[in-house]
Formats: C-alpha cells, structure tokens, sequence
C-alpha cells in the first residue's frame, strides 16, 4: 500500500507540472528503486555536530565581515547543502527518471505560465534565414562594476553595453559583432558618481568579424550541432542540465535555473527547445511568479524566478511575453541590500530581440 501511495503521489506531481507527462510503472518503479540506492549513502554525509571549520567563501557581491551567533547555523546549512547536493548528485548518475519533477516544482502559477509560453512558442514562427542574410541579436547588457582604492575606499555602480551580433546562414561564415563598451549609468550614492565622473571613465567600441563567431580564439558557444544534442524531453533535459551544472553556484536547482538563463538569452535557440526549456524550469523546485508587469528596456513580460539562498541572496530571473513564449531578457536581483547596492536592485540583465537583416556592418 505504502508503495502504490508513494508511486501515485510522484504522479501526481509531475502531471501537475505538465499535464502531458507520462511514465510506465516499470519505469517508475526503477527509477524508485535507484532513488533509494542513490540516497543511502550520500545521506551518511549530514553532519551530526557544529564544529566543522568551513571552507574559504566566495561570492560575486561582497557581504560583511564581522561574525555573529549565525555562523554556527549558517555552518549547519552549508552542510545540509553539501548533503543535498550529493544526493542529488547520485540520483543524476543514476539516471533516475524521476529526479526531475518528484522532488517538486514551481508554484502552480509559474507552472502555468511556464508551460503556456510553452505551447505559445511553438506557434511563434522562428526567423527564417535565408542564404546572404544575417540573424541579427540585439541585446542591452547590465553589469555591476566595482573598484577599491589603496585607503580602502571602495565604489560601486552598474555599466550598461548595447551589442549588435550578425549571424549569417551559413554559421561556420563570418559573424560580425558591434559592442558600444561599457558605460557608467546607474548609481546608489554621491560618491561613487563622483569617482567615475573623475575618472573620467570612457566605453571602448568594438567591432569585430570572426568566423563561426571565434571572436576570441574560439568558436560561438552552443552551435547549431551542440542545441541539437540537448533533449527536447523536458525531464531529461532537466536531467542533463542537473548533470551539466554539479558542483556550481548555491544549489544545484538554482544553478540549473541559471543555465537556462544563460542559453536563452543568446537568441539562437530553436522553437522546439525553448519549449523544453520553459517546461524543464517548471519543474524546478522554487520558481515562482515574481512579477506580472515587469519592465525591462520598454518591453513587459512576465517575470519567473527562483530566490537563492545564499550571502547574495540573488533571485534568477526570465521575463516571458506571454503571448509569443519568447524570452524577453533574464536578470539577476538582490533580494537584500548589499553593499552599495539597495534591495530589488537587477545587479546584472540582459534584454534581446532577434531579427533577420539583409546586412551586416
């Protein structure tokens, strides 16, 4: 009884994620069996004590240095972290069918919208390239600069960059690039403007011709050959991310979130595979709706996000039109203050539009 309870809550789960889904009882079984396998062992790792020195931290935003009664519980956490991600790590090795979707998912909200864009993205015709033209991607790029003096002063901004990239039909062709550089815009207090507005600083245009996008020795991440060898079935491309992703960031759920950050906003991503993508981030556990008018660049879409523990406490972010499925842009949002930087602050964003040009620079 124990069994068929177990086995009919897992389904339950996944279909909530996407109703489509479906998964033999052999299947499930297996996939159960090795689950328990998998976790026996890597479950010895959980501490049973506190006084474990931790490891040299880092972190993309500087957080304070002095010490309070939270260490000894932040150490618990990083533990059970470490803990988790073994688990996980054993059930991937695995295989096991069911890692992506029985361990939970979005918020049903996000699962909707997720899977929405979905099936609107299938509907929404890719650019069609053809021979002597280019697939034009659009982007504006936001990133926090930081720098330190020797008295220890230390300011802080956020740069803003346009980039134009032609890609031409045949992609092993010349690619063209055009990068404004990066320009000091958004500041949070008076000294920090004042430093840059002395220093004078000044972007560095760029434009630059390679071919098969190697702009910088090599060819351009996530050729045509390696999006066709990523799984178009959501739970194993979930799967393989998970794979892909061990052993970065803060979590491996989060990490997984980043990852699709990270390929849909190139723009090169087929129709078929962003649908997967989408369905794969619903059945995250964590993504939820974090705004439903969320302006970036001019453009409104809906915000899907996933908060991630951690000193940053950043939240990962994809704004979707919703009646395109097209990806509007991704950020990355502090949930806190840090220093020099206020709360809701998007400390990184990019927003892209893709078009066919007859042209390049």
């Amino acid at each position: 009884m124990k069994t068929k309870s177990t086995a009919d809550r897992i389904r339950r789960q996944l279909s909530s994620v996407d109703p489509a889904a479906r998964i033999t009882d052999d299947e499930l079984a297996r996939s159960r069996d090795r689950s328990l396998a998998a976790m026996q062992p890597a479950a010895a790792m959980l501490p049973e004590a506190d006084g474990i020195a931790l490891p040299g931290e880092t972190s993309t935003y500087p957080v304070p240095t002095k010490l309070s009664g939270r260490r000894s519980r932040r150490a618990r956490i990083l533990l059970m972290s470490a803990a988790a991600a073994a688990v996980v790590a054993a059930l991937i090795a695995g295989d096991v069918i069911g890692l992506a979707g029985w361990r939970g998912g979005a918020t049903a909200q996000a699962a909707e919208v997720l899977n929405n864009a979905a099936r609107m993205t299938i509907k929404t015709t890719d650019p069609e390239v053809k021979p002597g033209q280019y697939l034009r991607i659009k982007s504006t790029n936001v990133w926090a600069s930081y720098t330190s003096e020797q008295d220890g002063s230390e300011y802080r901004w956020l740069d803003t960059e346009k980039s134009d990239m032609y890609i031409p039909s045949d992609r092993s062709g010349e690619w063209v690039w055009q990068r404004s550089g990066r320009v000091p815009t958004t500041f949070f207090d008076a000294k920090s403007k004042a430093y840059a507005q002395k220093q004078d600083i000044q972007p560095s245009p760029e434009l630059l011709r390679a071919r098969n996008g190697a702009f910088y020795g090599s060819p351009g991440s996530w050729t045509a050959a390696d999006l066709s060898k990523l799984p178009r079935d959501p739970y194993r491309l979930l799967n393989s991310l998970y794979k892909q992703t061990l052993g970065r960031g803060q979590s491996v759920d989060g990490e997984a979130l980043v990852f699709i950050a990270d390929l849909l906003r190139t723009g090169l991503v087929p129709a078929d595979l962003r649908a997967a993508l989408y369905k794969a981030a619903a059945m995250i556990p964590g993504v939820t709706v974090t705004e439903s008018q969320a302006n970036l660049d001019g453009r409104t879409g809906v915000a899907i996000g996933r908060l991630e523990d951690g000193p940053a406490q950043t939240r990962q972010e994809l704004i979707i039109d919703p009646e395109t499925g097209l990806l509007i842009g991704e950020r990355s949002v502090l949930s806190q203050a840090q220093i020099g930087f206020p709360a809701g602050t998007a400390t990184t964003w990019t927003a892209i539009e893709t078009s066919v040009s007859n042209t390049a620079p």
